[in-house]
């Protein structure tokens, strides 16, 4: 209206036809740039489709593996969270702060970290150093400063992550298992702020962690590197849990999962190398490239990303996209969390037709 209204303004103002197509002219060049404008206006996002694969499996088919990715995205504030040499340097930093280091040994330490030693022998000499002769952990100076690093992660969770520990929690609650690589407890945080009392379970208890390979124990979650909360069942290397590896009922149940359920790898950059995750399931799987696994991965580099996908492919892992942000994936893992759980209950209710009404509405 406004143009219009202009353009009767412009033709009594200056009148006769040349000027007239001047305003004509004028007004078209308008139009096209606010054409141009709208062309270059940023597109409704498109969201990554869920792999058929996957997205058909039922809760209970599932593994969830839950790497450092998973807890730097949750509480992104905690550098000791993000990586091994993060969750180095915290120690080392709180091992300082507390006077347990001379300047030498300090020194040693961070030179090793610099020269990007073997990082988990590093973590490995720091343990030892600070974890006096004894069988009481109460007494190690390592309990403290896991203590320090660890502190308050629960003010330290943020929006993001929070909404990634929603769709984990649901897999669970709905039969999936998890495990995963990380010392923190940040899973179970969450869990109990929503009302559901998680368990951390690690390799020391034999008993436990057989329930849980018999899905005896879905509300657990297995830290096979031990959690900070005990410190003493932080293992390092498969010689810290011999009491596992020895016991082949427990060996058994375990590599049956790896051969018989679909694990799905979240935030997990290198856990098929980690020689923990390797001595517990894959060195005794035959046939890999047979099975069928799933790893979230960023798709950021595509070179690297294609790399990563014929690599995987080979020990039986499909590497999915679900992005090309970091801040991507929690609105994937909802939506395939959504779509599981959903078949996950349409199951249930075709398996068990005989179920009570007030029990279909629950589901």
């Amino acid at each position: 209206a406004a143009v219009a209204e202009l353009f009767v303004c412009g033709r009594r103002a200056l009148g006769g036809r040349r000027k007239i197509r001047i305003l004509r002219s004028w007004m078209a060049s308008l139009q096209r740039q606010d054409s141009s404008a709208r062309d270059d206006a940023p597109s409704a996002k498109k969201c990554r489709k869920l792999l058929p694969s996957l997205k058909t499996k039922k809760p209970q088919d599932l593994v969830l593996v839950i790497g450092t990715g998973v807890s730097a995205a949750v509480a992104p504030q905690v550098p000791a969270l993000k990586s091994w040499k993060g969750l180095i340097q915290a120690l080392l930093d709180a091992a300082n702060d507390f006077d347990l280091l001379e300047e030498e040994e300090n020194k040693r330490f961070q030179k090793s970290l610099r020269e990007d030693k073997n990082l988990v022998h590093v973590a490995h000499d720091l343990i030892q150093k600070l974890s006096p002769r004894t069988s009481n952990v109460r007494s190690t100076f390592f309990k403290d400063c896991l203590y320090e690093v660890f502190d308050d992660l629960e003010s330290k969770m943020d929006d993001v992550g929070k909404h990634l520990l929603q769709s984990v929690l649901k897999l669970m609650e709905n039969g999936t298992l998890v495990l995963t690589t990380n010392f923190d407890n940040l899973v179970e945080i969450y869990g109990a702020h929503q009302g559901t009392q998680l368990e951390s379970l690690d390799l020391t208890d034999e008993k436990k962690v057989l329930e849980w390979a018999q899905e005896k124990r879905r509300l657990s979650v297995l830290h096979i590197h031990g959690v900070y909360t005990n410190p003493s069942g932080i293992v390092l290397h498969p010689l810290g849990y011999q009491n596992v590896l020895r016991n082949t009922e427990v060996m058994r149940e375990i590599q049956k999962l790896y051969e018989n359920k679909a694990f799905v790898f979240l935030g997990c950059g290198r856990t098929v190398e980690d020689t923990t995750f390797q001595s517990l399931f894959l060195e005794a799987v035959r046939n890999k490239s047979d099975l069928e696994h799933f790893m979230l991965v960023r798709r950021d580099d595509v070179d690297e990303f294609k790399k990563l996908r014929e690599n995987m492919l080979d020990k039986g892992i499909k590497v999915i996209s679900y992005g090309d942000n970091y801040y991507d994936l929690p609105e994937y893992l909802e939506r395939l969390t959504n779509t599981i759980c959903s078949l996950g209950r349409q199951g249930m209710l075709l398996e068990n037709p005989t179920l009570t009404i007030d029990t279909r509405m629950a589901l």
